[in-house]
């Protein structure tokens, strides 16, 4: 019971309120205050795929077999695209000159040369470089090879990647080939996300569906 003029606490016995003196008919009961219960909180599990389905992480070996798959589909476009740097660098006339048994000077061979040779690794980075940063920032999230093992390409929110994240993670790629004995590669097999150094780097993740 509670004095209905000071609020304070009063025995049932009591005639009085010992405070202010208020004459027991005027305390009054008061009602208990009802405690709110805590809020629940439910958190949903972040999917990191798009599409839906069963997703994991895709491992080491999966991946291997991927990328030889784009091993081929890539060394294809690169053989097409070689000759008509073949002919372009007049590297095509100095064989046939060479052929012949006509004479050239060593300068003309040594220009030459190295004219092919950066044509040849030129061509062959602009390849790769583009068949995957296009790839995997498409709405396929994946080269070739991983869609053939349904396998694709996200951030680490498993959101789809950009073409500027897709080439940082080809660029990435020579920090992890400077790691010996493959590790860099091999490091997909055991981490936890499954992740190379060069998806650390470009912060993706190469999932497949179940």
């Amino acid at each position: 019971m509670y004095c209905s003029k000071c609020g304070s606490e009063i025995s049932a016995a009591a005639t009085f309120c010992a405070t202010c003196g208020q004459p027991i008919a005027g305390l009054v009961p008061v009602p208990p205050v009802p405690i709110a219960a805590p809020p629940t909180y439910t958190t949903a599990p972040v999917a990191p795929a798009a599409g839906g389905g069963n997703v994991a992480y895709a491992g080491f070996w999966l991946r291997f077999v991927g990328w030889l798959i784009d091993s081929f589909v890539s060394g294809f476009a690169f053989v097409v695209l070689l000759i008509p740097l073949f002919v372009l660098t007049g590297a095509g006339a100095a064989l046939s000159r060479i052929g012949s048994g006509e004479d050239i000077s060593d300068e003309a061979a040594a220009f030459l040369g190295i004219g092919f040779l950066s044509g040849f690794f030129g061509i062959l980075l602009v390849v790769s470089w583009l068949y995957y940063a296009l790839s995997e920032s498409s709405s396929w999230q994946g080269t070739v090879g991983k869609k053939i093992l349904n396998m694709y390409v996200t951030d680490i929110s498993g959101k789809p990647i950009s073409f500027g994240r897709a080439s940082g993670r080809f660029f990435a790629r020579i920090i992890t080939r400077m790691i010996p004995l493959g590790i860099g590669y091999i490091m997909a097999g055991f981490t936890e996300k499954r992740q190379a150094i060069h998806d650390m780097i470009a912060s993706c993740l190469v999932l497949r569906k179940g």
